[in-house]
């Protein structure tokens, strides 16, 4: 399996921790907030506006703070403005880094995500160094008690789906990135609930890395992922399963 998928899969064991400082909630409430900057307020009309609240119900982030953050981004209540930005670096072993954030400030957001690089042994790099390593996809996660790996494949396929995979108890559905609301929207209406839904940055190969450089990657990922600003990473690593329980353990 490779690093982005293995890590997707650490930070949903990290998610209950990170709803209880707020974490959670703040990246929620960001990334709903710029869907309706984007699109406009009505979820049924802005489909990346509809996946970020569904993804933040997903989390029982508490409707007030779905309703406060639509409406931030709508400019009827005051508050920050947010801007996307992506940094690119590398970390042991050479492995390629992509960090997606939100920010209302840019300089704090670089020089945070410029300490841990260099704290954790990475290094940061120009736009577009390693972005070419990866290709844009929608990721889709289905707990596999609402619904198994053959329903659905029977539910997303035709509506063009690229792959179904179920790993830990979790249904993995990868599409291409201009059928990701259409396969999204295929499972509402099928009654299947996901629990989470973005736009990743999937690498096309993948680094196998082990001993101290596998740790020195992990640690610099979860460094990376603790950041306020921080709302995505992905990277080109494969770590031996084994492995990677011994790391979970340590961090």
């Amino acid at each position: 399996m490779s690093g982005h998928s293995k890590w997707a899969t650490i930070k949903r064991k990290k998610g209950a921790a990170d709803a209880k400082r707020g974490k959670l909630f703040t990246r929620l409430a960001k990334e709903i907030t710029i869907a309706a900057r984007d699109g406009g307020g009505d979820p049924e009309l802005n489909p990346a506006l509809r996946t970020a609240v569904q993804n933040a119900r997903a989390q029982n982030m508490p409707n007030d703070n779905i309703d406060r953050a639509i409406k931030r981004g709508t400019g009827e209540v005051e508050g920050a403005t947010y801007e996307e930005l992506t940094y690119e670096g590398y970390g042991h072993g050479g492995i390629a880094i992509m960090v997606e954030t939100l920010t209302d400030n840019t300089n704090r957001t670089a020089a945070d995500v410029r300490h841990a690089f260099n704290k954790f042994g990475g290094k940061m790099a120009s736009s577009g160094s390693v972005a070419y390593l990866f290709e844009k996809k929608g990721q889709i996660q289905i707990d596999a008690q609402v619904a198994d790996e053959d329903r659905v494949m029977e539910v997303v396929i035709d509506a063009g789906a690229e792959d179904v995979e179920a790993t830990d108890g979790i249904v993995v559905v990868t599409t291409p990135r201009d059928q990701f609301h259409a396969v999204l929207k295929a499972l509402e209406d099928s009654g299947i609930e996901h629990l989470s839904a973005d736009l990743e940055n999937i690498p096309m190969t993948t680094v196998h890395v082990s001993g101290s450089e596998a740790l020195g990657v992990m640690k610099l990922i979860s460094a990376l992922d603790d950041l306020d600003d921080v709302r995505k990473i992905s990277a080109n690593f494969d770590i031996d399963d084994e492995e990677m329980e011994k790391i979970q353990e340590a961090l």
